[in-house]
This record gives C-alpha cells, structure tokens and sequence, in this order.
C-alpha cells in the first residue's frame, strides 16, 4: 500500500516537471511569435522616436511655425494697445470739442460711445487679420449682423438719428415755445428718440425725433424780441386820423412796448364793411401774450371813450302786422 502511494507521488511529481517544461517552451515560443508580428515592429519604431535626438529634430521642425505664430499674436497684441490709445486721445478730444459746443450731455455721452466702439472695432478688425482670421469672414459676419440689426430696430434708429440731429443742429432748446404739425407747448425735453413738449393746458405732447427732424418748426420764442401786431376795424363815418391816434397812443403808454423801437400805424385794408387799422410795436419775448391782451382790451375802452365805431354783425327783425 506504501508502495503504490510512493510510485504515485513519483508519476505526480514527474507530471508536474513535464507540465513546466511545457509551459516553459510554450511561453518561449508565445514570445517569438509576437517578435515576429507587425505590432510589436511599429513598438519598437515608437521607442527608436522618443530618443532625444527624434525629440529634438520635431521641435526644431516646429520652431519655424512657433515662431511664426507668436510674432502674429505680438503684432495683434500691439495693435490693440495702439487701438486702446487712440480710443483714448478721441474720446478726450471729442469730449473737450462737445463741452465748448455746450452739447446737452446725454447727446454727448451717446456720441462718444459710438466713437469709441467704433475705434476698438476697427482695431479688433485689423488684429483678427494679423492672426490670420479671413476678413472677408468678419465683414460678412458684421454686415448681416448690422442689416438684422437695423431691420428690426429701424423706426426706433430713426427717431436715435432725430434726436442727435436736433441737439446738433439745435433748432429748439429746453423752454423754447415752439409749434409743430399743428401742435405747440413748451419744450420740457429732448431725448434721443422723443421730445416732450408741454401746452398751455397743461397737457404732455410727445413727439418721436424722427418726424420732428423731418418737419417744419416753427421757434416761438427763439429771439429776444417779438412784435405784437393788431388790426382793428372801424366805420366808415368814423374820424380816421383820431382812430389813427388812438392807436398810436395806446401803443406808446403801454407798459409792455419797448419804447426804443419803432411803433408803426397804417390803414391796412378797406373792406366791404370798415376800414381795417393795423398797428405794429415790439416787445420781449417773455412778455408777448401780456402785451397782446392788454392792448387789445384798451382798444376797445379807448375807442369806445372817443367815439370810434367798431362795426360788428348786425340783424334789423321787421315785423309787419296785418289790419
């Protein structure tokens, strides 16, 4: 029984040293097949690059186009340094040019805005083409971008191009009585897209720039002097020469006319029915309305204390009665 144990550990273990052998030849010859494979060939092509000198010859086959690369970002670099500066310079002389031109602020702020984006545009435009961005591109891009841009904001621009235009070319300014498309009141406000003007009432009119700039105004108030005109009719039968005098004389006392400047007196029209007197004199521009109604009142009073008749409408009602 011992017997039949040991030869069996003996063919065990003979077993065991045939099995590693095997293994061993197996794994030899595993290791000469991929040897001989292409994989293991394209390895060994890998490792022979990463050698230094492989390392170095790529590099120095790049250096030409790093080169090239970092003197187009230094000269993109540069010109948005000289853009930035430039932004500076305008935007401190067109500030200094709009204060003299005593340009209303908001106006002069928009404006300068503008110019400076403006100038960084141009600048960003020219150093886009340094790096090598096609400036066809750009233009394409920014012209859709600006006609998507003006088509839907197209009313509203319109009325931001009015309102610059007028604070320009000023032909009203805050407080100005002015009358527009038959519309009147006094300027309260002008903002980039409307102007508010406010009436005699009281009520709040506001006007789009747009239309305003494309319209005729009419500046009440924009001298110093206003000349109040009257016409007044009297009858036939009345004295002319002393209705001519009256006129003058309440003229001359009127507290309102400016004594310096000339007072003119004529017969302007012979009508169907009076003789049409018509009276000039200047006033300030504040006190024209004050003048106008004061002297109107004193024409009636005055001609009615020397005897002037101011014909009017009349109707004569006959009644007839029958026997």
């Amino acid at each position: 029984m011992i017997f039949h144990t040991i030869t069996g550990l003996g063919g065990l273990t003979s077993f065991l040293t045939a099995t590693g052998d095997a293994t061993e030849t197996s794994a030899s010859t595993l290791t000469d097949i991929l040897a001989a494979t292409p994989a293991s060939a394209e390895i060994q092509q890998d490792l022979q690059q990463l050698k230094p000198n492989v390392i170095l010859e790529t590099i120095k086959g790049w250096t030409p186009g790093l080169f090239a690369l970092g003197y187009r970002i230094l000269a993109a670099a540069i010109i948005m340094f000289i853009g930035t500066r430039v932004a500076q310079f305008v935007r401190g002389f067109l500030k200094r040019t709009f204060q003299r031109m005593d340009l209303d602020l908001s106006v002069s702020k928009f404006l300068l805005s503008v110019v400076n984006a403006g100038i960084y545009a141009i600048s960003a435009f020219i150093a886009l083409d340094k790096l090598g961005v096609p400036s066809a591109s750009i233009v394409a891009l920014l012209g859709s971008a600006g006609l998507a841009i003006g088509l839907s904001l197209q009313g509203s621009l319109a009325n931001v191009a009015g309102g610059i235009l007028i604070m320009m070319t000023r032909p009203f300014k805050l407080h100005d009585y002015i009358v527009f498309g038959g519309m009147e009141g006094t300027v309260q406000s002008i903002g980039l897209a409307y102007t508010t003007l406010t009436t005699v009432d009281n009520k709040k009119i506001t006007i789009p720039n747009g239309s305003i700039s494309n319209g005729t105004i009419v500046n009440v108030t924009a001298q110093e002097k206003r000349r109040v005109d009257v016409s007044v009719g009297i009858s036939y039968e009345s004295d002319l020469k002393l209705a001519k005098d009256v006129l003058r004389e309440i003229y001359e006392n009127d507290e309102w006319i400016l004594k310096d400047e000339d007072i003119t007196v004529f017969v302007s029209e012979l009508a169907d029915s009076a003789v049409m007197i018509g009276a000039r004199g200047w006033v300030k521009t504040p006190d024209y309305w004050s003048a106008y109604f004061d002297i109107t009142e004193k024409i009636k009073l005055e001609f009615d204390q020397a005897g002037i008749e101011i014909p009017y409408n009349k109707m004569d009602v006959t009644i007839k009665k029958e026997n």
